[in-house]
C-alpha cells in the first residue's frame, strides 16, 4: 500500500528555518530595548542621587556659615542694627532640585494606532509597556524653520495642562521625548489620559438625539469645566464638540488646549485668530482683540444647540458667510442690543439695514428650537447674545433655572454606552480646522441690507396664541 502523498502546503525545512530566524530577531530587538531602558533608568538614578547630594552639602555649608555668623554677631543688651552681611545671608533662596529630572523616553510606550490629526498635533492610542495602561499620545507639530524651537502654543498647552486638576478637564500625566531630538516630527509627546469617545463622533453616529436629561448633564459637566478654567484665568478659545471627550461612564472632559491662553487682569491685547469658525463669537469675527471669557460662552451656546439638533448650529463657509448666519439667527446688531458694536475694526465697513423692522432685530432661536422650554430658550438666547457683556458667566450658567426643571439631569452612571472608534481608523472631521497663526482675514465692504427679507414668515410656526373672545 502506497504511503499518503505529502501536501504541497506543508511547512518545509526552509520555512521552519525562516520562522526561527524571525523569532530570534524579535527576541534580540526586545532584549536590546529592555537593556536600553535599563541603562537609561540607571543614568536617571545616578543623576538624582548626585543632584540630591549636592544641595545637602551646600545646605550643610550654609548652616555652618550661618552658625558662625550668628556667634560672631550675637545681639547684646543694647539695640544693635542688622549688618549687611547678616541681611544678605538671610535672603538666600534654596530650591529642592532633587525633584527636577529629565523627561522619559517615548520608548516606554507602545503605539497602537492613530486616532486623529489636529491643527497643532497628532493623537495616537498607546499602552505603557511597564503597566499595560492605555493612554493617548499627542505628538506636537514642530516647524523645522521655527527659530523658537518649541512653538508657543505647545508651551502654553504644557503649562496649562500641568496646572489643571479637575474631573471635567483632561489630565496630562507627563511629557516624553523621542530618541532623536534633532527630528522635529518625532521629538515631543504629551501623555494624556485616554477617553473612549468624542462628542462629535457620537452625534454623527447615534440614530436618535440625546434626551433632554442627557443634554442637561452634558452641559452641566461642560460648564463646570469651563468655570474651573475661567476661575484660574484660562481661556480655552477652541471649544467645540470634537474637543469634548466622553467616557463610557458618562464623564465629559474638555481637551485640546493648543489655543488656550492664561489671561490676567488687565487683559493683554489678544489675537482674533482663535476658535474654529463655526463656534467663533461675533466680536472675534469683527476683529476684536480685547475679549474675555465671553468668547468661550458663545462656543458653549453653539455646542448646546448642536447637542439638541445633532448638527452644528452655524455652518459658515468663510468669515463673511459666518457673520451673516450669526445675524440671521440672532438679529442685526443695534445700539440697544450691542452698544459697542460700531467700534470694532471690521464693523465700520458693514452696510446694515437703515430701518430694521422689530421682527428682524431680535433672535429667532425660539422658532428654531420649538421643543425647548422657556427656561432653555432663555439660556440659549443669553449664551448667543451678540453683546458679550450680556452673556452669562459659567458660574451663573450653573445656577440657571433650566437645570432645575424637569426632566432633571440624568446621572452619569445611567448614560448609554457607545462603541469606541479610538481603536479603528483615523477620524476624519467634516468641519473647519482651528485657525493658525498669521494674518487675520478682513471682512471688507459687506452688504447686509437685504439679509432679513422674509424673516417674518420664518418666525411663525412655533407655539400657539390665545385670543380673548
Amino acid at each position: 500500500m502506497s504511503s499518503k502523498p505529502k501536501s504541497r502546503w506543508a511547512n518545509t525545512a526552509e520555512d521552519a528555518e525562516f520562522e526561527a530566524r524571525l523569532k530570534k530577531e524579535k527576541e534580540e530587538k526586545r532584549r536590546k530595548k529592555a537593556q536600553k531602558l535599563q541603562e537609561e533608568e540607571q543614568k536617571k538614578q545616578a543623576l538624582l542621587a548626585a543632584s540630591s547630594a549636592t544641595p545637602r552639602t551646600a545646605e550643610a555649608n550654609d548652616d555652618d556659615g550661618d552658625d558662625n555668623n550668628q556667634d560672631a554677631s550675637a545681639p547684646s543688651n543694647t539695640n544693635d542694627t542688622i549688618t549687611p552681611s547678616s541681611s544678605s545671608s538671610s535672603a538666600l533662596l534654596r530650591f529642592d532640585v532633587g525633584t527636577w529630572k529629565p523627561c522619559r523616553s517615548v520608548d516606554h510606550y507602545d503605539k497602537l494606532n492613530d486616532i486623529e490629526e489636529g491643527t497643532y498635533g497628532f493623537v495616537a492610542r498607546a499602552t505603557e509597556i511597564a503597566s499595560g495602561r492605555v493612554v493617548a499620545l499627542k505628538r506636537l507639530k514642530l516647524e523645522p524653520g521655527d527659530p523658537n524651537g518649541l512653538p508657543v502654543t505647545g508651551l502654553r498647552e504644557i503649562q496649562i495642562l500641568k496646572k489643571c486638576r479637575h474631573r471635567n478637564v483632561v489630565a496630562m500625566e507627563e511629557v516624553v521625548v523621542g530618541n532623536d531630538l534633532s527630528k522635529p516630527d518625532n521629538s515631543i509627546f504629551l501623555v494624556l489620559e485616554f477617553v473612549e469617545h468624542d462628542l462629535k463622533s457620537i452625534l454623527q453616529d447615534m440614530p436618535e438625539p440625546f434626551l433632554s436629561s442627557e443634554v442637561k448633564r452634558l452641559l452641566l459637566q461642560l460648564t463646570a469645566g469651563v468655570s474651573y478654567l475661567h476661575q484660574h484665568y484660562i481661556l480655552h478659545r477652541d471649544l467645540k464638540t470634537s474637543n469634548l471627550l466622553l467616557s463610557n461612564r458618562g464623564l465629559l472632559k474638555i481637551a485640546d488646549f493648543g489655543m488656550a491662553r492664561l489671561v490676567g487682569d488687565p487683559r493683554p491685547k489678544l489675537t482674533q485668530l482663535v476658535v474654529t469658525l463655526w463656534y467663533r463669537a461675533p466680536e472675534l469675527l469683527l476683529g476684536a482683540r480685547d475679549y474675555g471669557a465671553a468668547v468661550d460662552m458663545w462656543s458653549v451656546g453653539c455646542i448646546m444647540g448642536e447637542l439638541i439638533t445633532r448638527e452644528p448650529l452655524l455652518q459658515g463657509s468663510n468669515e463673511v458667510d459666518q457673520i451673516s448666519k450669526v445675524f440671521e439667527l440672532c438679529g442685526v446688531p443695534t445700539d440697544d442690543s450691542w452698544p459697542s458694536f460700531r467700534r470694532l475694526p471690521n464693523a465700520r465697513s458693514l452696510r446694515l439695514p437703515k430701518h430694521t423692522p422689530p421682527q428682524a432685530s431680535g433672535s429667532v432661536i425660539r422658532a428654531r428650537f420649538p421643543n425647548l422650554t422657556a427656561a432653555g430658550a432663555s439660556l440659549l438666547n443669553s449664551l448667543l447674545s451678540l453683546d458679550p457683556d450680556r452673556r452669562p458667566s459659567a458660574a451663573q450658567m450653573l445656577d440657571h433655572e433650566y437645570f432645575r426643571q424637569d426632566p432633571k439631569p440624568k446621572p452619569e452612571s445611567l448614560f448609554p454606552t457607545f462603541p469606541s472608534k479610538a481603536g479603528q481608523e483615523r477620524r476624519r472631521r467634516h468641519e473647519p480646522d482651528a485657525p493658525v497663526r498669521g494674518q487675520a482675514v478682513a471682512l471688507g465692504d459687506v452688504d447686509f441690507s437685504g439679509i432679513f427679507q422674509g424673516r417674518d414668515k420664518e418666525e411663525r410656526g412655533a407655539g400657539f396664541s390665545l385670543r380673548m373672545v
